[in-house]
């Protein structure tokens, strides 16, 4: 009998949306072409090779090792690539993503990736080629709307901030815009500007955000409406602190 996994309790879209990031239930919405995304991330010019630290493995004749007979290397291990890193920032106004849900949805659905998650950003980093596969995914699939997530690899600031008037994410340092009914980007993550703008696609209406939201939040899905999710948290709460998660 197969087994479906629960990765997150609750009956709200909220819950439900974060079970799809999770297990990546997600659609894709848009396209980003490899050149733009190689672009916006900012590591290597477009069209250009992967550096490498070290040769393919296939030519470095590693000593025997069971665990590398078990263990499939990713393609950017086998190549030998750098470690880079993609980094994003989602507004606290009913963004598809929480930080958090990034780097699950990374950890769970992608090998060799190593994410962060602090208050306002999340960070993957890999190498190369394998990051950039994670980061064309969040891109363009639903779990990003490009007017509520950036790219942000430099000054991420602005995530709580109220939306502009426009509707979309205050950028400290301007590296994506409304232009017309898309988002164009002409900086890089880090602020680097670009040659060219990259259109990002439509941003999300109010009413699709809010239905395809991971936040709790007063005036949408509030987080005491969701009473399993609420049971579920302080039951994991208990067992991880009076008992250590060794109930007896």
């Amino acid at each position: 009998m197969a087994y479906t996994p629960q990765y997150y309790a609750g009956n709200t879209s909220v819950a439900q949306n974060r079970r799809n990031h999770m297990s990546n239930n997600v659609q894709k919405v848009r396209e980003i072409s490899d050149e733009d995304l190689t672009a916006c991330l900012g590591h290597r010019a477009p069209g250009s090779d992967y550096p490498s630290t070290h040769p393919p493995l296939a030519e470095m004749g590693e000593p025997d090792c069971p665990v590398r007979q078990m263990v499939t290397p990713t393609p950017g291990t086998a190549a030998g690539d750098r470690v880079r890193y993609v980094q994003w920032a989602d507004s606290m106004y009913n963004a598809p993503a929480v930080p958090y849900w990034r780097s699950y949805h990374a950890a769970m659905n992608h090998r060799g990736v190593d994410p962060g998650t602090l208050s306002g950003r999340q960070v993957v980093e890999a190498r190369e080629r394998d990051m950039e596969a994670v980061a064309k995914e969040q891109m363009e699939t639903d779990m990003t709307c490009p007017g509520l997530a950036g790219l942000r690899g430099a000054t991420v600031h602005g995530h709580s901030c109220r939306l502009q008037e426009d509707g979309v994410m205050f950028d400290m340092i301007d590296r994506r815009r409304l232009e017309g009914d898309v988002i164009i980007q002409d900086k890089d993550q880090v602020g680097v500007p670009l040659d060219r703008k990259v259109n990002l696609g439509k941003p999300m209406t109010t009413a699709e955000a809010n239905k395809k939201t991971t936040f709790y939040r007063v005036g949408n899905v509030a987080y005491r409406d969701d009473p399993e999710a609420i049971e579920w948290l302080q039951k994991v709460w208990e067992l991880r602190t009076v008992y250590g998660y060794q109930p007896k």
